[in-house]
């Protein structure tokens, strides 16, 4: 593991194993999804040890804490060494959210829902409406007033 003193973002993104490939980070970073201390950066910016990195992958945004500046991509074992996640519980929750209501909002061209996803809508909604399932409603359309 060659440590510098600084590294590119890219290029960091890559050997941390945020991103799968440095085209994919180079990519982001273009996009606007990754942000030093808040503010838009270029793949080309060189990052120091000390620097929070944030990753935006909809609908969370990661914060890394950098320790170690590398531009070698490193084992999964390494990586407690190289940064530090401090992503607020927020965000995980978030995530959770996301994970188990995410067959409300279906992405367009998914097609129809599964019987698999019809059970988990009916078991995340079932608790919100018990209770109301006895509609007794008298609606008379012919009152003469």
């Amino acid at each position: 593991m060659a440590e510098t003193t600084e590294a590119r973002i890219d290029k960091w993104l890559w050997a941390a194993r945020i991103f799968k490939t440095r085209s994919i980070a180079a990519d982001a970073i273009k996009n606007g999804r990754v942000t030093i201390q808040g503010v838009n950066v270029k793949p080309s910016r060189m990052v120091k040890a000390g620097e929070v990195v944030s990753v935006r992958k909809p609908p969370v945004t990661f914060s890394f804490k950098i320790l170690k500046t590398i531009e070698q991509r490193v084992g999964a074992k390494l990586l407690p060494e190289i940064y530090e996640n401090v992503t607020t519980p927020d965000q995980y929750e978030l995530l959770e959210m996301n994970r188990i209501s995410g067959f409300v909002n279906r992405q367009r061209g998914t097609g129809r829902p599964t019987k698999k996803d019809r059970r988990a809508l009916d078991e995340f909604v079932g608790p919100a409406l018990e209770g109301y399932g006895d509609f007794d409603f008298d609606f008379d359309d012919d009152d003469d007033d």
